[in-house]
């Protein structure tokens, strides 16, 4: 686990969850510039350079053991737990299997429902092509695909960077994040029943969890907050991370008024 700020006071830590195909450090701008003395953490999921090795059969419910086993070795008993995307799918797997451990839910371009047997089909047709190549090759286009139009257009660098990040990741590893959201079920009725304070954090120009999947999540989810980011795509807390930060620490204090 990544400390991106140590804290100072009484809040409820934040626990930052990336998506695919990413590690921790997509979180480190947002997580850097929620304000006050609160705790922030960063969680490297399981396939990823940091957690890459033994492996256990791919399953979400595997990522969220991690997540629970990390933030008790640091002494963390209850946290408020954001996720992007693939995040987003182990931050609800963690509210199933961890429930006391989740105070506040913070939904970030992400979505509850299942893949279709197609899209799961798909998924694991892509790690097989992972581990047959050896390469990350196979994820190198997503990356224009996980930003906005506008921020591929105005701002190369953030493209570069999120080049950069996943040219650094581990095939097998990447291949096991596919197997393993290809198997998630279905997690609409665990949100639905959650009696925390929840955001839903979507980008305008997201188009692998589109607004609609954004407003599913808020339906479901009694008294959430949905923010909509203008002019960023499904990496929107890398491409605005003040407006994500913002939406963050509104959660934050949410959840501690309720500790």
């Amino acid at each position: 686990m990544i400390t991106i700020r140590a804290g100072s006071g009484e809040e409820l830590p934040l626990v930052l969850l990336h998506g695919f195909p990413l590690d921790s450090r997509m979180w480190e701008r947002a997580g850097s510039r929620v304000p006050g003395p609160r705790a922030v953490y960063a969680v490297d999921l399981p396939g990823t350079p940091g957690n890459g090795e033994d492996l256990p059969e791919p399953s979400l419910d595997a990522s969220a053991d991690l997540v629970a086993a990390e933030l008790a070795r640091a002494g963390v008993t209850r946290a408020v737990v954001a996720g992007l995307s693939m995040g987003g799918y182990v931050a609800l797997a963690l509210l199933e299997r961890h429930p006391s451990l989740v105070a506040g839910l913070g939904l970030v371009d992400t979505k509850s429902t299942a893949d279709t047997p197609e899209a799961a089909a798909n998924r694991r047709a892509r790690a097989d092509r992972l581990e047959a190549s050896g390469t990350v090759d196979e994820v190198l286009p997503d990356v224009d695909t996980l930003l906005g139009e506008t921020t591929r257009a105005a701002r190369p660098d953030v493209r570069l960077q999120v080049l950069g990040w996943v040219r650094e990741q581990v095939p097998a590893g990447l291949a096991w994040s596919q197997r393993a959201m290809a198997a998630r079920p279905d997690r609409t009725a665990l949100l639905r029943a959650f009696g925390g304070p929840v955001a839903v954090v979507v980008g305008d120009e997201d188009t692998v969890t589109p607004v609609a999947q954004a407003d599913h999540l808020a339906a479901a989810a009694a008294g959430a907050t949905l923010v909509v980011v203008r002019g960023v795509g499904h990496l929107s807390a890398v491409e605005d991370p003040d407006t994500v930060a913002e939406a963050l620490a509104d959660l934050a204090v949410r959840a501690d008024a309720l500790a």
